[in-house]
């Protein structure tokens, strides 16, 4: 069993940054490639970015490839979103997952062992 707590979200105005942390406790964390999904109001829970179980590849949905960057690390048992120039449509709630492999992360429907309770993000323009 793995339990996986995220922190870090808030209220920003449009244009600034935030930092998402998911402290995972429990089984080994490195077995599990892990995920960022965010779910607007109104609609589907997507997968913004992923990270290998190493941490050596990374994808990032079209939306906000070039603005967040997810990384991890293993010793820490964390994993990180980190997120810039955000705009009013990154508002959400941030859930971290974690996975068997990174294909299972961003297959349609996602394959998620497990799921932390989310952290909201509000960004105001």
């Amino acid at each position: 069993q793995v339990q996986l707590v995220e922190s870090g979200g808030g209220f920003v105005q449009a244009g600034g940054s935030l930092r998402l942390s998911c402290a995972a406790s429990g089984r080994s964390f490195s077995v599990y490639a892990m995920g960022w999904f965010r779910q607007a109001p109104g609609k589907e829970r997507e997968c913004v970015a992923a990270i290998t179980r190493s941490g050596d590849s990374t994808y990032y949905a079209d939306s906000v490839q070039g603005r967040f960057t997810i990384s991890r690390d293993n010793a820490k048992n964390t994993v990180y979103l980190q997120m810039n120039d955000l705009k009013a449509e990154d508002t959400a709630v941030y859930y971290c997952a974690a996975a068997p492999s990174i294909q299972h992360v961003t297959r349609k429907p996602p394959v998620i062992y497990y799921w932390g309770k989310g952290t909201g993000v509000t960004v105001s323009s």
